[in-house]
């Protein structure tokens, strides 16, 4: 077998067009998951391997004789054993830039249903409240508009570019986060001066040492008690206790995460053991337009039929 996919079944329903998969390089085989046992197994004679979250240790690696290419159907790549692939000189690759429009509208969807109270309005509506309302406008929960409103951007890569374009377009002001704890560059602000002066705050680093619970106590109370946090970059990147310290106090108006600590979640999960009414939990579906994990397949084949073809295939090491 010269291709493998570990886990198609984390990117498709049965609606995803493989042609472009099926003419770089054949046969395939399709699994929709792998245990850690069914990788080593599979793994042995295979050429191409592609993972979306499986990890892909140094065992299988070292297992894997007619293994050429390693591609991780995703941006982050910390389901690969890096520096086992370079010892065995198996290169490893991902893809990038495919889901943009599906999280930046996410994203978008998530500020306006905080500032509307979409989800309120519509459960009222389902329990009678419009029915029974002296006017014709109950207005039981406050409505506000983005425009005019200050949006800080934590993360200021590809998602966080375009984010920031479809705000402004929305009238928002847009402040960039510098770093936290270094100097501002130019068309930066300080990262503690946009906690204090952002309406809502949108996270769209990477989760790294330096990144893990870079949103917890000490910059819930830097913020705004009208301010509003949104996550569709990874859990880790809030510390969740703190969260739900402060949205039960009041201390912050709200949030809205795409995105928690341990995927997929136990039912004893924090934030979805309490989900207080001031926070909106989406399941790791920003990403996941159909045209988004199209567009990843479609990229994948890119990736591998340029690695066949000695042109760059957005090759991944441990020194990016």
């Amino acid at each position: 077998m010269r291709a493998i996919f570990f886990d198609f079944g984390s990117i498709t329903r049965g609606d995803m067009d493989c042609n472009a998969l099926e003419r770089t390089i054949s046969p395939w085989q399709y699994h929709h998951d792998s245990t850690e046992t069914e990788v080593l197994e599979r793994i042995c004679e295979a050429e191409v391997v592609v993972s979306n979250k499986v990890f892909i240790g140094r065992e299988a690696i070292a297992n894997a004789k007619q293994l050429k290419l390693i591609c991780v159907a995703a941006t982050g790549y910390n389901n690969v054993d890096l520096a086992a692939a370079a010892e065995y000189n198996v290169p490893v690759c991902n893809v990038r830039g495919y889901a943009t429009p599906s999280v930046v509208q996410h994203v978008l969807m998530l500020m306006l249903n905080m500032a509307r109270h979409f989800s309120d309005y519509q459960a009222l509506v389902k329990r009678g409240g419009w029915q029974q309302s002296r006017f014709f406008c109950p207005l039981d929960y406050p409505i506000m508009e983005l425009s005019g409103k200050t949006l800080g951007i934590i993360g200021y890569g590809e998602l966080g570019h375009a984010v920031a374009q479809v705000a402004q377009a929305f009238g928002m002001q847009v402040l960039i986060a510098e770093h936290k704890g270094k100097l501002s560059r130019p068309g930066r602000i300080a990262f503690d001066e946009v906690l204090q002066q952002a309406d809502f705050i949108s996270l769209h680093c990477p989760l790294s040492p330096d990144t893990h619970h870079l949103i917890s106590r000490r910059e819930f109370e830097l913020m705004k008690p009208s301010a509003y946090l949104i996550n569709t970059a990874r859990g880790g990147l809030v510390n969740e206790a703190d969260l739900l310290a402060f949205l039960a106090s009041g201390r912050i108006a709200g949030a809205a995460t795409d995105v928690v600590q341990g995927e997929p979640p136990s039912y004893d999960q924090p934030l979805l053991r309490h989900q207080p009414p001031n926070l909106i939990i989406t399941p790791h579906i920003a990403w996941a337009s159909r045209e988004s994990r199209q567009r990843l397949l479609d990229q994948l084949a890119g990736n591998i039929g340029n690695f066949f073809q000695n042109k760059p295939f957005n090759q991944v090491s441990d020194a990016l």
